[in-house]
């Protein structure tokens, strides 16, 4: 029913329409100033947890979900490198580092900020993290007239971790409000190489094809990859 999504140099739907109109984008660009997000608690709040809190305030803005979840390979992985850091120097950690260092502390924020009681969920699933998220929400959007808000992001990778871990795009946040209907399908198909842009997380590029209305295309995952077919 809707999207948004933030990234360094992509701050509204636009940007994002002419992101998918080109072969190449400057992730190095400035990563965007956030309207919804109040100061005071965004000062306490990772970079790829504010990104994340202001997609679903945007979303949620005068319209209720049914349940929210949030999808993170990584999570506050930035949030634990600095506490296992402080640990191996025998430093004493930071008692905010150490209360928001959890996998469900974005999407904690989001309700309390918020002010709305809603169901939440936090999960992973290494690089298929968002494809899970999707069946997370099936048997919600099986039920009448209901609504998930399911967000998908993380944050820049410490640079101890870099050798094993590859990430093209550096930091993102992307949300969508699911309803059930059939406009769009998905199933799970034996691995291929006809992947549609590979480089990026699944959420990002289902976007991308979104956006570019394709018909049909494949997104990797971990044991299988998945086809989407889009009847817009």
């Amino acid at each position: 029913k809707n999207w948004f999504a933030l990234s360094p140099g992509l701050s509204n739907k636009d940007d994002w329409a002419m992101w998918s109109q080109k072969l190449e984008h400057d992730w190095d660009l400035p990563i965007p100033k956030l309207n919804k997000l109040p100061m005071m608690q965004a000062r306490r709040m990772s970079t790829s947890s504010r990104l994340a809190v202001e997609v679903g305030l945007e979303l949620i803005n005068n319209n209720s979900v049914d349940l929210a979840i949030f999808t993170s390979r990584h999570g506050e992985l930035e949030r634990t490198y600095k506490i296992l850091s402080a640990l191996s120097q025998n430093s004493e950690i930071s008692p905010t580092d150490f209360a928001l260092s959890v996998h469900n502390t974005t999407a904690g924020l989001l309700t309390i900020i918020a002010n709305q009681t809603v169901p939440i969920t936090s999960l992973s699933a290494h690089s298929d993290s968002f494809q899970q998220g999707l069946i997370e929400a099936l048997p919600i959007l099986c039920q009448k007239n209901k609504k998930v808000l399911l967000i998908d992001f993380d944050g820049v990778i410490p640079e101890p971790y870099r050798t094993d871990v590859k990430q093209f795009v550096p930091i993102y946040a992307v949300g969508y409000i699911l309803t059930s209907g059939n406009e769009v399908n998905c199933q799970s198909i034996e691995k291929t190489s006809n992947i549609y842009q590979a480089d990026y997380p699944q959420s990002l590029a289902f976007l991308h094809a979104y956006l570019n209305k394709q018909r049909k295309f494949i997104i990797p995952g971990n044991a299988q990859d998945w086809q989407w077919t889009l009847n817009l």
